[in-house]
């Protein structure tokens, strides 16, 4: 099962969560204020899939878990398309802007299972 990490730097996220687990992929979602900052720590402690990061612009918690971990990221995203097309390309760390929308969550986990069957 896939597992995907959602950090939302003012403690959000419950929405695009919800979306992942009705998609049938497993979450967890990183709690409190400033959890962005903790995205890859979370992702690497729970040797998670991919990693979704919000706050101005997603870029704070993407980057971090790109440079501490390695974690291909991309940020700066305004739009589920945008999140797909990362999926599509290989990135594992998405970095919206302020997005807490179930069909995100959904359309990501979709996008995943296509390019990754198994």
């Amino acid at each position: 099962m896939v597992t995907i990490v959602v950090a939302d730097r003012m403690g959000k996220g419950q929405k695009v969560a919800s979306g992942i687990e009705k998609a049938g992929a497993k979450v967890v979602l990183v709690p409190g204020i400033g959890a962005d900052m903790k995205l890859g720590d979370v992702m690497n402690e729970n040797n998670a899939d991919f990693g979704i990061s919000f706050c101005g612009s997603g870029g704070a918690g993407a980057i971090i878990a790109n440079n501490k971990y390695g974690y291909a990221e991309r940020h700066g995203m305004r739009s589920i398309t945008e999140g797909v097309t990362a999926i599509e390309d290989g990135i594992k760390v998405l970095g919206f802007g302020f997005m807490d929308k179930e069909e995100l969550g959904e359309k990501i986990v979709e996008a995943i299972n296509k390019k990754y069957p198994d």
